[in-house]
């Protein structure tokens, strides 16, 4: 018996609408697996792309900051939509956490982003960004675009990766040596890197070097890690600087380390500071 054309339209729709929606629920799902963590970084850079939050799945008691100050996500940045040229993403399944370095080489508002966002079952309940752009710390997006998307990031064999602890204590011996400018406890790799807002101590040689322009007596204080020992980073949210007696907590900073065999490979630093600010001794 033929069936008419219309009926088998009809048959195949009933079949796969189920079908459709099931592979969209999964695409949408968010969870601390690294593909419902990774689900919470699409729809982040979506919503930052479009600066258009709705879609992202945010409970009524979320918690929103910008620059270490806790504020009203519906008056944030977030909500400021940019063309984003290269973004990246460490994902730490065993806090719940991810964080995303953005970058916008915009001419008119450039931006560079580090946005920590953590998971609570199905929802984001926290996004917490440091934010750099143009007469702040070193910044310059075009280099930093150059440099960051240039860079390899990818996965690190399983083999081969350093553990969560490693990568915890490499970064802590890093932002350690401000403080007593004791680098030689420092596990550095050659070549190492560093892109510090927008200026890069690389010149292409094996032996480039992440000492460079160390300075000793800043305490790099209020550390919180989000790990990712798949492609051998963590970054470290914190301040440059405990503050003062006069009060301040110093400035927000986030910075990025990559790890391989071990050793330092790549350091990225956002740090929201006016340079005015910094030449001015506002840093506290």
């Amino acid at each position: 018996m033929k069936i008419p054309f219309i009926n088998m339209l009809a048959f195949v729709s009933a079949i796969m609408t189920p079908v459709l929606a099931m592979a969209q629920n999964n695409l949408d799902d968010i969870s601390c697996t690294r593909g419902g963590l990774q689900n919470a970084v699409d729809l982040y850079v979506a919503a930052q792309a479009s600066g258009d939050i709705s879609n992202m799945p945010l409970p009524s008691g979320m918690g929103y900051w910008e620059n270490e100050q806790r504020i009203d996500i519906n008056s944030g940045l977030i909500n400021k939509p940019m063309q984003i040229d290269h973004h990246m993403s460490l994902l730490d399944q065993d806090s719940c956490q991810t964080f995303t370095e953005v970058i916008v080489n915009d001419a008119e508002e450039p931006y560079v982003l580090g946005t920590r966002m953590r998971v609570n079952h199905d929802k984001i309940a926290e996004i917490e960004i440091v934010w750099t752009t143009t007469d702040y710390w070193l910044f310059d997006a075009e280099a930093y675009l150059n440099y960051s998307s240039s860079e390899n990031w990818g996965p690190i064999r399983a083999a081969e990766r350093a553990s969560r602890g490693e990568l915890v204590s490499a970064a802590n011996a890093y932002l350690d040596a401000f403080l007593e400018g004791k680098i030689d406890l420092v596990p550095w790799g050659f070549p190492c890197v560093r892109v510090e807002g927008g200026a890069y101590t690389g010149r292409g040689s094996p032996d480039d070097s992440c000492e460079v322009g160390v300075p000793a007596g800043v305490n790099i204080a209020n550390r919180r890690f989000v790990v990712d020992e798949v492609i051998g980073s963590v970054v470290v949210y914190c301040t440059f600087g405990a503050g003062g007696p006069n009060g301040g907590s110093g400035s927000a900073d986030t910075h990025l380390f990559r790890v391989e065999n071990g050793r330092l490979r790549y350091v990225h630093t956002l740090t929201h500071l006016l340079m005015s600010d910094f030449q001015g001794g506002g840093a506290d």
